[in-house]
């Protein structure tokens, strides 16, 4: 966070370009073939754009004018939160530079392309080819009207727009790795070229209170520091309790300051955070900051009544992750989507953990793979240094990779990217592909919603049963897949039920899906703790991850409506997740010192 930016959300001017005109006819040079307004950060299918239309439109133009003078030694970086999918930016008519990926952030310098005045404008061409199969593209349906497991698709602009004044002497970027073992931070810091000979300050606060506090010379633009948190009497003293450490029941957070000081002045000064939280597996058992966790995990499509795949305000983001928290949850998996980072930041403040996901492209090609990786090296690049975040979902049940289960290259492709994934991230876990199929993998993943109904007792006993050990899980899968890809083999992970439940119960006259159904507010409460007593059962299982949070325009399998309201009282829920608490998950607190 630094001081000087300014918002670029609001009223923007806006048109469809269905012919593919508006670069042969220059729309990016004036105002004169922008026929709409929309709303940004909102995409045109959605309400609050202001324009709600669902047609497939494959190109789309923005335009907005805005007020910026230069000023000496500094530089304006033009942010785009996300931009779905190709985005090409103008300023004041001159081309700044492309994005591909609709799910990451990007910015540009656009110092250079403003003219002289305060007056400027910018345009952005974005295209999101509607049929295209080799892009991610998610829950997101390719027809104008949404069926099935497939939403309303999203064209554009769907994240904020702001301008950022900096210094030429300037922090890039900073990279917090915590290592809890050792009590120590590691910071990587990364400098412009015109820093070195600067100095640095670097201030870390806990609770308001000072504990570290040095200043280094840039030498090179990349700088590592290690810092020892013990060396810090607070910590030392009560380091096997969680005063320090990240969990969604104590989220503590440390506070950084960067100051970048250049010939005696300050010229950039950055704040930012970081949590100290590790996430590894051992005798078949997740472990939080070295103690078992068994994570209570609800789905989360991360889509809005109002907005698709854009909240309406920050307000949205705390209301689902308390609302979450209130029925027993203490995370969730974010599906088929990179979630805004300020869903990750209130995330981090509020403790909850986050399965992070990215869409998937329907088929498997060299291009697809290409595509899939190149946001994946981006996700990890913007969302590293959230504690929040414990697991990585690169692949979810074949999608994109249909024949895995026998075709050595796409099973090359699942290793691969659990592979990178781990190369990029050493702090968090790597499922290679969620619900069947697996390869490598630190998490047996597994999806199962045959528990039928209330009244199918015959096939709710082969569910309880299945989930009763890990031979049941491992070697009775629902449905025509096996757990495991030829050639691999389940290895002592710990399993978790990543897709379960789904029931449906309609509020009010909206039509729907469920994977069972049923008609009453009784019936669904009693349906969710009879799912969740076979759960709590099993012997084998180490967390869940039920589905889900809310319904979704045709799907009403949620535990709230789709515009957040409760299906029944939270406490319900929340009795049936709290009814067992696995207390083999604290037997000796394994691992808890350091020794």
């Amino acid at each position: 966070m630094r001081k000087d930016w300014q918002l670029l959300n609001g009223t923007w001017e806006f048109v469809f370009d269905d012919q593919n005109n508006g670069l042969k006819e220059h729309w990016y040079a004036d105002s004169q073939n922008f026929d709409r307004s929309i709303e940004v950060p909102f995409v045109y299918q959605s309400e609050l754009s202001g324009i709600g239309m669902r047609e497939v439109h494959d190109i789309v133009w923005y335009r907005r004018e805005f007020t910026y003078e230069k000023e000496t030694a500094h530089r304006c970086l033009l942010h785009f939160g996300a931009v779905d999918y190709q985005a090409d930016v103008y300023v004041d008519g001159r081309y700044v530079g492309r994005h591909i990926g609709g799910h990451t952030s990007f910015h540009f310098d656009i110092t250079d392309q403003l003219l002289d005045g305060a007056e400027h404008w910018v345009a952005v061409r974005a295209w999101d080819p509607h049929e295209d199969e080799m892009i991610p593209r998610g829950k997101q349906f390719w027809e104008p009207e949404s069926r099935g497991i497939w939403y309303t698709n999203s064209t554009g602009i769907w994240q904020s727009v702001w301008l950022e004044t900096v210094h030429e002497h300037r922090l890039e970027s900073i990279k917090f790795t915590p290592d809890v073992d050792e009590g120590t931070i590691g910071i990587e810091s990364i400098f412009t070229d015109q820093s070195i000979g600067d100095q640095y300050e670097l201030q870390i606060l806990f609770d308001n209170k000072p504990i570290s506090k040095e200043t280094i010379t840039i030498f090179d633009t990349h700088s590592y520091r290690k810092i020892d948190l013990f060396a810090n009497k607070i910590f030392r003293s009560n380091f096997h309790d969680n005063g320090w450490t990240w969990t969604p029941e104590t989220p503590n957070l440390f506070d950084v300051i960067v100051t970048l000081i250049a010939e005696g002045t300050e010229v950039d000064r950055v704040e930012s955070y970081f949590g100290m939280r590790k996430i590894h597996t051992e005798k078949g058992m997740v472990f939080l900051n070295n103690r078992p966790y068994y994570q209570k995990l609800v789905l989360d499509q991360g889509y809005w009544p109002e907005g698709l795949l854009t909240a309406p305000d920050d307000e949205a983001f705390i209301k689902d992750i308390e609302l979450a928290k209130e029925m027993g949850f203490n995370g969730c998996r974010k599906h088929q989507k990179v979630e805004d980072p300020r869903f990750l930041y209130w995330a981090d403040k509020l403790g909850y953990l986050v399965w992070g996901e990215c869409a998937s492209a329907p088929v498997y090609s060299n291009e697809a793979v290409s595509n899939l990786t190149k946001e994946w090296l981006e996700i990890v690049e913007r969302d590293y240094n959230h504690p929040a975040i414990v697991t990585w979902v690169p692949l979810n049940e074949s999608w994109g990779v249909p024949d895995i289960h026998l075709d050595k290259q796409q099973q090359s492709f699942s290793v691969g990217i659990y592979r990178l994934l781990h190369a990029l991230d050493a702090t968090r876990l790597v499922i290679s592909n969620d619900g069947w199929e697996m390869t490598e993998t630190d998490i047996c993943a597994i999806h199962n919603y045959s528990h039928g109904a209330a009244d199918e007792k015959q096939k709710y006993e082969h569910f309880k049963k299945m989930l009763h050990d890990v031979e049941g899980l491992i070697d009775f899968p629902p449905g025509k897949w096996d757990t495991f890809a030829k050639g691999f083999h389940y290895e002592g992970q710990p399993i978790l039920l990543t897709e379960f439940g789904g029931v449906g119960y309609k509020i009010g006259e909206q039509a729907g899906w469920g994977y069972t159904s049923v008609e009453t507010e009784t019936d669904f409460v009693e349906e969710y703790q009879r799912i969740m007593t076979a759960v709590y059962q099993s012997e084998a299982l180490w967390g869940f991850c039920y589905t889900q949070l809310t319904d979704v325009e045709q799907e009403i399998n949620g535990l709230l409506t789709y515009d957040r309201q409760p299906k029944t009282e939270l406490a319900n829920i929340r009795k049936a997740n709290d009814a067992f608490h696995p207390e083999r998950i604290f037997i000796g607190e394994i691992g808890a010192s350091r020794a």
